[in-house]
């Protein structure tokens, strides 16, 4: 039998362990330099005021302060500290979905972000760093307004090149480094380029005159620590003292540490061949991050052939224009904010902005297509991968299709080729912003209008919006018949029968969902949301009493689903035949099939299919004689909810084993241990639980065929009982 959780702990109990802070601050790559009266007022400012931030020109290392001042007090929020990066975001109604992907939230519902953020935020004691905001400031001034007042647990701490100028705010103007600082990181960076060589009296001496030069800003500092890779320290002394004259003579309005920074990156730039330049400027196009072969493709062509492009972007690695970052995705590449908007000017002198965006809408247009096509394959996992780290690229594809009206049909194109990841990857919110936008532009309905009408249907359906569902569905099908697209005609379909699972309708959905599948084998329709319709029909049919039937078809499934590596679509399968297990008295297995329901919902992010499972292994647990650790997964799952949408959909069918479950378990506990252990419940965060399912203990008793024995929970109900709840059938 399985062993027995621990003993849960109770949230009202201050003796209780708790988890350790969360946060997304990302590690340092190299070594903080200097700064120690900064970051000691800065820690005392956000000790007395709720709201701070950081500004200075750009490049004087308010995005590297902010990030250390927070990690070094990151012990004092419970709840996390959380960087939000905005520069990359250009739409302000983008701003609030950012800030949700920033803190890790995954919300299905219907609600605005801006709700998702309020209610996460307001009983939580966390930091909240926002970094790059100044070009959507009035935006951010308005939510970072809303959610200090309405969560009084949160500080924020900002860094851009204006204050927000909210009620409350405490500004810090970061000036740039003291010489002996200055000299430190220009000395720190300078031995990471040349390890080599210890710097003479004299180097030192040409080191500070560089500082003063440079006005101890710490980005043009490291621009010129990456000059010496060629050069000696006098020589580029020499050189930017130079830069220095020209520029500033003929810059008096600038203030006069943005001109040093404009003179560091002025005369980098002047120090590069033309294709270096060239590419520095058509790299400007990328949001965020990209990697080589995008790079490639946009930015090669004329005066820079594909095939340079790799040796050209090494250079500019090693002069510090780019930098390099390793992740999950493998080695990508981005330009710092204002290296970026230096080349975005030399594109726009050059007047080749329009083109090299349109390059960079047809690759991520391309990209997406391609996704949607190997989502059925054994690649998903990475599939989602690369489209969460390409999502500031996938944005900015969007809203360059928006500008012209005659290209909003690409716009439609891209944002309907991302169903999969909207729907199967936790982005229901962002996906729903991006379909109803797209379709704001009157344009015909052929095939990319239709395909954004029925995937905004499955938004709505999994967002439990029934109205919004069905309005958009029968548009889709009415255009669809009257043009003749079977295409769409069956996504209609099958879409509208969804719809009618979740609104216990179960004989209309069969009706419906069966019509559908028949549309897809006319047209040869094959990948997820063809096995999800089948999945979907096994639920009808289960519904209505027919277990048997339902298992069949999800053995089907999942041999399909085994044959071409999908594994999305599996776990919805997966957690019917382990209901189907747990009638048949096989709570063990059922148990095997819901770890890997919820080891699939973690991969791909999909809190629909974590909260059934949690609710029907909670139901396994009772039966195998777990009480209390039953009712630590109902907790737990009900604090997962309010971001799917309505519990179990609203839903008898979808809330019967959690109902059968409750019973059970307040029989055998008592209704004071019950609460306490949804309490204990609801403090884990999702992570946490599906580690403690997963990790929960799975070892077997020696006797083989043992399926049942005492609890400490109380008195064990044989593994093959029946319990309808509600009045119901004994299936579902």
């Amino acid at each position: 039998m399985r062993r027995l959780q621990p003993p849960f702990t109770d949230p009202d109990d201050p003796d209780s362990p708790r988890p350790a802070p969360a946060g997304n601050v990302p590690a340092e790559l190299n070594r903080f330099v200097g700064r120690a009266t900064e970051l000691a007022a800065l820690g005392g400012l956000l000790e007395g005021s709720r709201l701070v931030t950081v500004v200075g020109v750009a490049g004087v290392g308010k995005t590297r302060c902010a990030a250390r001042v927070a990690a070094l007090a990151e012990k004092r929020y419970c709840d996390g500290v959380w960087l939000a990066e905005l520069s990359p975001v250009r739409e302000p109604g983008l701003l609030e979905h950012a800030v949700v992907e920033a803190l890790g939230l995954t919300d299905h519902t219907g609600r605005p972000p801006r709700t998702v953020l309020v209610e996460h935020l307001r009983e939580r004691r966390a930091l909240l760093v926002l970094d790059g905001f100044e070009h959507l400031v009035d935006a951010c001034a308005d939510l970072v307004r809303e959610l200090l007042r309405r969560a009084p647990g949160l500080r924020v701490l900002a860094a851009g090149r204006r204050p927000l100028l909210v009620d409350g705010e405490v500004t810090f103007t970061l000036a740039p480094m003291c010489d002996e600082d200055a000299v430190e990181l220009f000395s720190e960076r300078a031995r990471s380029v040349r390890p080599d060589r210890e710097p003479t009296a004299g180097d030192r001496a040409a080191m500070l005159e560089l500082c003063h030069r440079l006005d101890g800003i710490p980005l043009a500092l490291e621009l010129a620590a990456g000059r010496l890779r060629a050069l000696s320290v006098d020589q580029v002394l020499l050189r930017l003292d130079d830069r220095f004259r020209l520029l500033t003579g003929g810059s008096r309005g600038a203030p006069p540490r943005h001109r040093a920074l404009r003179t560091a990156i002025g005369w980098s730039h002047e120090l590069c061949t033309p294709e270096q330049r060239l590419l520095w400027a058509r790299l400007s196009v990328f949001a965020g991050q990209f990697d080589l072969e995008a790079a490639e493709y946009i930015c090669g062509g004329a005066g820079l052939p594909a095939d340079a492009v790799l040796d050209v972007l090494e250079e500019l690695l090693a002069q510090s224009v780019v930098e390099r970052e390793d992740g999950v995705t493998g080695t990508r590449y981005r330009l710092l904010e204002s290296v970026r908007e230096y080349g975005a000017e030399w594109l726009a002198a050059a007047g080749d902005t329009r083109r090299m965006r349109r390059r960079h809408r047809d690759w991520f247009l391309g990209l997406a297509t391609w996704c949607e096509l190997d989502w059925f394959s054994p690649r998903q996992a990475e599939v989602a991968a690369r489209i969460d780290a390409e999502l500031p690229n996938l944005r900015r594809a969007m809203e360059c299709s928006m500008e012209s009206p005659d290209e909003v049909h690409l716009a439609h194109h891209l944002a309907g080729s991302l169903w999969f990841y909207w729907a199967g990857c936790g982005r229901l919110s962002e996906g729903r912003y991006w379909l109803e936008h797209v379709l704001e532009e009157p344009t015909p309905y052929d095939a990319s209008r239709l395909k954004v009408l029925w995937v905004l249907g499955y938004v709505a359906v999994l967002q439990g919006d029934a109205v919004g569902a069905i309005s958009a569905l029968q548009e889709c099908r009415e255009e669809a018949e009257r043009s003749g697209d079977a295409t769409a005609t069956a996504y209609a379909v099958h879409r509208t029968g969804c719809l009618a699972i979740v609104t216990d309708d179960p004989a209309r959905a069969e009706e419906l969902l069966r019509e559908a599948l028949g549309r897809y084998r006319e047209i040869g329709e094959l990948n997820s949301n063809v096995v999800m319709a089948q999945v979907e029909l096994a639920m009808a049919v289960a519904f209505q009493g027919n277990l048997d039937a339902a298992a069949d078809i999800c053995e089907e499934v999942r041999e399909l689903c085994e044959d071409h590596g999908e594994r999305w679509a599996l776990a919805y399968a997966l957690y019917v035949l382990a209901y189907a297990a747990l009638r048949r008295g096989l709570p063990e297995r059922a148990r095997r099939m819901l770890g890997e329901c919820l080891s699939i919902g973690r991969t791909f992010d999909d809190l629909l299919v974590t909260a059934l499972s949690l609710e029907l292994l909670a139901l396994v647990t009772a039966v195998e004689g777990d009480a209390g650790e039953a009712a630590v997964l109902q907790g737990a799952a009900e604090r997962i909810w309010p971001s799917v949408g309505p519990p179990l959909f609203g839903s008898v069918y979808f809330g019967r084993p959690r109902v059968e479950c409750e019973e059970q378990v307040r029989r055998e506990l008592g209704d004071a241990a019950y609460e306490a252990g949804l309490r204990a419940g609801r403090r884990l965060d999702r992570a946490a639980v599906v580690e403690r399912a997963l990790g929960g203990g799975r070892e077997r008793r020696d006797a083989p065929g043992v399926e049942s024995g005492p609890s400490a929970g109380g008195t064990r109900r044989p593994a093959a009982s029946r319990m309808t709840g509600r009045g119901g059938p004994e299936r579902w």
